[in-house]
């Protein structure tokens, strides 16, 4: 099995990892809760989703949302509500002092693997863009010749290991960085940044797909 253009996919793919959004937000996020395991978890919860386009993808059912106003409008509004939720909750703890954390107890505080899963997990599934994205730019690659569902799960692999590095480096760069981020202030601040942040995200998700 070989993909067409392989060099090309490569560089946009990495291009699209390194470009700050959604996850980048969210791996910032809780690798400042819980340190570097706590990010890395929530990245592979991300990254799996990958897997759940790429297949939706080559079976063509992305096809069949962008197609439906309803049906996309429901995974449009079910993945901006979710961000717009994470980032609330973001802001609220920052305006309550829930996360001024003393050094010792950010370095001992045990990281919830379920959660973190399920966080970037569900903040990638639930993303229309993502969808959206791997319809139009998957196909661009596919050889006729072999399984396109195949060649597309090869492509979300490829992403998944990119994505996977990337983000556990900017998770250990936060984590490495922990005795800044311990500090009250700075958690508090960061909280509402990123909060601020995964609720303009979600917003923004609702405003640049409008209703035809």
């Amino acid at each position: 099995m070989q993909l067409l253009n392989f060099d090309a996919f490569l560089l946009a793919i990495t291009l699209l990892t390194i470009t700050p959004g959604i996850d980048t937000v969210l791996v910032i996020r809780n690798s400042s809760r819980s340190g570097a395991v706590d990010g890395v978890v929530t990245s592979f919860g991300i990254c799996s989703g990958l897997f759940v386009h790429a297949t939706l993808s080559a079976a063509g059912i992305s096809a069949i949302l962008l197609q439906s106003v309803e049906l996309f409008t429901v995974i449009k509004w079910l993945g901006a509500a979710y961000l717009i939720w994470l980032g609330i909750g973001g802001v609220k703890a920052a305006f309550n002092g829930h996360v001024a954390l003393a050094i010792n107890d950010v370095q001992s505080r045990s990281v919830n693997v379920s959660r973190s899963l399920r966080e970037g997990f569900l903040s990638n599934v639930l993303n229309p863009k993502t969808a959206v994205f791997y319809l139009a730019f998957l196909p661009q690659f596919i050889n006729p010749e072999y399984s396109p569902f195949l060649q597309a799960m090869t492509m979300a692999g490829i992403h998944f290991i990119i994505a996977m590095l990337w983000q556990s480096l900017l998770a250990g760069a936060v984590s490495s960085a922990q005795r800044f981020f311990a500090n009250r202030v700075v958690l508090r601040w960061m909280d509402g940044i990123t909060g601020g942040v995964l609720v303009f995200l979600g917003s923004k998700l609702i405003l640049d797909y409008p209703k035809e």
